[in-house]
């Protein structure tokens, strides 16, 4: 039992290295397995190495190099284009639109911070011009990409879907899809309700067509000041992305402004679909087809489909090889690599039997879901998806609980605390956050992520686990 003590313990130490510092921390869960692994537990290092999830790996590199591709396109300029523009002719849509807009970057494959760093720019400051609160925009976003992020394409996704595989039950991949769709749909909606009326917004009486931004007379004495900067006409210019977490920066072309009205990549006008843009969405469609249809193979499904997308123009190979995100393919390898590691030594079944002297599955089921939610809101949440997998999957491999239910319960409350400043995807809102005071808009985004520590792995369990 000490030598799994010491084993955990050095995780939690990668967990908080790689979260208070730029060290990627499945780097030091890699050097970490081979120096308890073989120093401490006297594993061969050939044993340590059988621990890489090459399986794994396929399918993030998979779907990171499709997305990457479809980046490198303008597929998502052009959906950010269409996306703006159905918003700015219905005002009260434009959190829904912004909400899908950000969901379907997700169910493409987008990481979330990834997604999120492409439409806050374009959410925050339309938001903002049209007197909707940043914060209230910036939760719809995230709600959003949550909502998308457990597409099979997906990096959380592809963990969920590997707990439900261990579990028995590979057939549940569009059922945690849809449960994960609905709950943060539902959850965004009250969030931007909420929050909008705290702030004292309301949605803006309609303006003339072509008139582009609501008048001085929509400015409440409770309204933001970037808001009432927008109105009239500052403020909404492109926004440049601070680079965070390993997210690059430069995400201006997807701005809501630019000085003809659209914005090019490379010689393609933004908002123009292309013969490539064509094949690329049809490309994208026939995947999740396969893979959410059919139950193909999500990394041999992206890789083939990436291949086809190369034959018929290979120049998108270099920048889309570039562009993946290599750290974090590292960071959930590396830390799976450890938790094998912790498999081979036996510090995973002392752990379950800990969890079973709970004496119950569903009582078990709703702790993890605790422990993963506080855990994520300071570290990677598809590092601690991998992380918690040996542990999640004998709980959904319980005959009184459902797997579906167990695995989107866990992935929920582990992802719906990425609203935190203290993770990527909320530094990303914070770094959109132009003209509000920054203080404030960072207390506030903490204590939304302290309530949902508290309250959503509780209604995940209820729902998904007790009553489904």
């Amino acid at each position: 039992m000490s030598l799994s003590i010491l084993a955990f313990l050095v995780l939690i130490a990668a967990f908080v290295w790689g979260s208070v510092t730029a060290v990627n921390a499945g780097l030091i869960a890699i050097v970490a397995a081979f120096v308890v692994g073989t120093l401490v537990a006297g594993l061969p290092v050939e044993e340590v190495i059988d621990q890489f999830p090459a399986s794994l790996f396929f399918i993030l590199a998979g779907a990171t190099l499709l997305f990457a591709m479809v980046k490198a396109t303008g597929t998502i300029d052009l959906l950010a284009h269409w996306a703006e523009l159905l918003a700015r002719e219905r005002r009260p849509l434009i959190p829904v639109v912004m909400f899908l807009l950000t969901a379907i970057l997700a169910t493409a494959g987008a990481f979330t911070p990834a997604a999120v760093a492409i439409v806050a720019p374009v959410a925050l400051n339309l938001g903002a011009r049209y007197g909707f609160s940043r914060l209230a925009m910036g939760l719809v976003i995230v709600q959003g990409a949550n909502a998308g992020a457990f597409s099979p394409v997906n990096p959380f996704g592809v963990v969920a879907n590997l707990m439900l595989r261990e579990a028995g039950e590979p057939g549940g991949s569009l059922h945690l899809y849809l449960n994960c769709l609905v709950f943060n749909a539902v959850l965004g909606a009250l969030a931007f309700v909420v929050v909008q009326s705290l702030a004292g917004r309301r949605i803006p009486r309609p303006v003339s067509a072509g008139s582009g931004t609501p008048g001085e007379e929509h400015v409440h004495p409770g309204d933001d000041p970037t808001a009432a900067d927008a109105r009239s006409g500052g403020g909404a210019g492109p926004t440049q992305t601070t680079a965070v977490g390993g997210v690059p920066s430069g995400v201006a072309s997807v701005s809501t402004q630019s000085s003809d009205g659209t914005a090019e990549r490379g010689d393609v006008e933004k908002g123009r679909l292309t013969p490539i843009r064509a094949l690329t969405l049809a490309a994208l469609a026939g995947l999740l087809v396969l893979t959410l249809g059919f139950d193909v193979d999500v990394g041999v499904a992206a890789l083939v489909v990436s291949l086809l997308l190369l034959a018929v123009k290979p120049s998108l190979q270099k920048p889309a090889i570039d562009s993946m995100p290599w750290s974090a393919i590292l960071l959930v390898t590396g830390i799976v690599t450890y938790v094998g590691m912790l498999d081979a030594i036996g510090a995973i079944d002392d752990l379950q039997q800990a969890i079973e002297g709970l004496g119950s599955g569903s009582v078990a089921a709703l702790v993890t879901g605790y422990v993963v939610g506080l855990v994520s809101a300071f570290a990677s949440t598809t590092g601690t998806l991998g992380a918690i997998t040996p542990i999640v999957v004998p709980l959904a491999g319980d005959p009184t609980l459902t797997a579906v239910g167990v695995v989107t319960a866990i992935g929920i409350s582990s992802s719906v605390v990425d609203s935190s400043p203290l993770s990527t995807t909320g530094a990303l809102l914070m770094a959109n956050a132009e003209g509000t005071e920054e203080r404030a808009f960072f207390r506030a985004l903490l204590l939304w992520a302290i309530l949902m520590i508290a309250v959503v792995p509780a209604v995940a369990w209820l729902v998904f686990v007790v009553l489904l």
